[in-house]
């Protein structure tokens, strides 16, 4: 039996710029939602008759591959895909782009699909999948608008060329995967070969920061440079080895990738280097921002080496930017993926006595964030990346236990933090900061998820706008 979804909303842009967004590499993975398992494993083309990708589906333990054609293409009016082999009995989807008025388009989304399993699963469908297309749909079009508008909001006059370091991490890869579909040119920069299947559709350039290796005319003829390459600072216990490889991934290559800049025959405009709001240290209540002093710990020490390493691009003459991170918020990976599994369970709770302030930016608003500080002209120093306004660590507990519909109320004491983690449960979960994104607000910069709630619905598949 076949059944029928459908799903419109209006975007604020041409139904060509629309179909264009589409077509490039970057918007599959952009399109993916967050708290599902979808990777793409291969693509031939791009969204033209005939065109192919395999994706690789995981539920649990188990994977599936879904191989799907595309057919019916038409430049900026829509196009269809077609599952040749995968886990329904069949699906067709129709993305249709339709002219709303003068500078605006109606997307929509067409679905007929079919289960295997006869009657049970017929009504499986009604129960379990329609409710998960919902959802699915729903990210997907918040995703295409702010990413549209976004793009339409900065470099009027065409798009940049970025060469990225981190790429493969988490802020990276879907940094290149925005920056694509939106039209620009990413080359990424790697050490060593790449390891699986690379469909970034990005260009690739070698650098060894352990050897000091890299050519100069690789950061030459880039309009922007953004380092976010550096060991996971969560990813074990802080011994004095795993401290030395955060420290030294960060400023060593800091200092090489600025040489370059500063060295190359045809210098980019600004270098826009990642860094943290663990410059703040442990503050307490007190308000911070980009102009208060750094603070004590071995985080503020490492922001202060990391933002000192880039001093050769701005004696060259260089905007430098240093943009300070605070905890990103997306279930792909980093602080909130690690809290998940507890909260999900109805385990969750405060982390200590719950009044420390964690200071967040939404993934979305990041990536934006870098945009808005590359396309910046008056922008320079220390950035911070955060949302307008930190909550406590009970009230961001408090918050995504309701977005989950589960109590929050296990409290983790701090002392069992101290002993599991050591210093890193200090500086990293009992910490407090209290960070203001002044330099961000006075510049203009316009939030998508600014509010912890709206940013956890988005990125959870909890949020509850409809179709119209």
């Amino acid at each position: 039996m076949s059944r029928h979804f459908n799903y419109r909303s209006v975007v604020d842009a041409s139904p060509l710029d629309v179909w264009d967004w589409h077509s490039r590499p970057g918007a599959f993975e952009r399109l993916v939602p967050p708290w599902e398992r979808i990777q793409l494993l291969s693509r031939s083309g791009s969204i033209l008759t005939g065109d192919r990708a395999e994706l690789k589906l995981s539920l649990g333990p188990f994977s599936l591959r879904w191989l799907a054609e595309h057919l019916d293409s038409e430049r900026g009016r829509g196009f269809t895909d077609r599952q040749v082999r995968g886990p329904f009995a069949h699906w067709t989807h129709r993305h249709i782009f339709e002219p709303e008025d003068a500078d605006r388009c109606r997307l929509s989304d067409a679905i007929e699909y079919g289960l295997r399993g006869g009657p049970i699963a017929d009504a499986l469908a009604g129960w379990a999948v329609e409710p998960k297309l919902r959802q699915t749909f729903a990210y997907r079009h918040r995703i295409t608008a702010g990413d549209l508008g976004v793009h339409g909001r900065y470099f009027p006059d065409g798009p940049r060329r970025f060469l990225i370091t981190g790429s493969t991490g988490l802020v990276g890869s879907s940094l290149v995967a925005f920056l694509s579909a939106g039209g620009h040119t990413v080359t990424r920069l790697v050490r060593g070969q790449s390891h699986g299947p690379d469909t970034s559709g990005a260009a690739t350039a070698q650098w060894d920061p352990a050897q000091g290796l890299l050519d100069a005319e690789s950061v030459s003829g880039q309009d922007v440079v953004v380092h976010l390459a550096g060991a996971g600072i969560a990813d074990g216990r802080w011994t004095p080895a795993r401290k030395r490889v955060i420290r030294d991934s960060r400023v060593t290559g800091t200092e090489l990738l600025a040489r370059a800049v500063a060295e190359a025959p045809e210098k980019p405009r600004v270098l826009v280097c990642a860094s943290a709001t663990g410059f703040y240290g442990d503050r307490g209540d007190m308000e911070l921002d980009e102009g208060s002093a750094g603070g004590s710990g071995f985080l503020a020490d490492v922001a202060r080496e990391w933002e000192r390493a880039s001093s050769a691009a701005e004696k060259a003459g260089i905007r430098v930017v240093h943009l300070r991170f605070g905890v990103v918020l997306t279930p792909s990976g980093g602080a909130l993926s690690r809290m998940l599994p507890a909260f999900r369970a109805g385990i969750g709770g405060p982390l200590g006595d719950g009044r420390q302030y964690w200071s967040w930016i939404g993934l979305d608003d990041l990536l934006a964030a870098v945009v808005h500080v590359s396309a910046s002209a008056d922008l320079s120093g220390p950035v911070n990346a955060v949302s307008p306004r930190a909550p406590s660590n009970a009230e961001f507990t408090r918050t995504l236990g309701g977005v989950l519909r589960r109590p929050a109320i296990m409290r983790v004491p701090g002392a069992a933090l101290r002993l599991l983690l050591g210093e890193m449960g200090d500086e990293l979960l009992l910490a407090s900061t209290r960070v203001r994104p002044a330099k961000l607000i006075a510049s203009g910069f316009e939030y998508r998820y600014g509010e912890l709630e709206s940013a956890l619905r988005h990125g959870l598949g909890r949020a509850t706008e409809v179709s119209r």
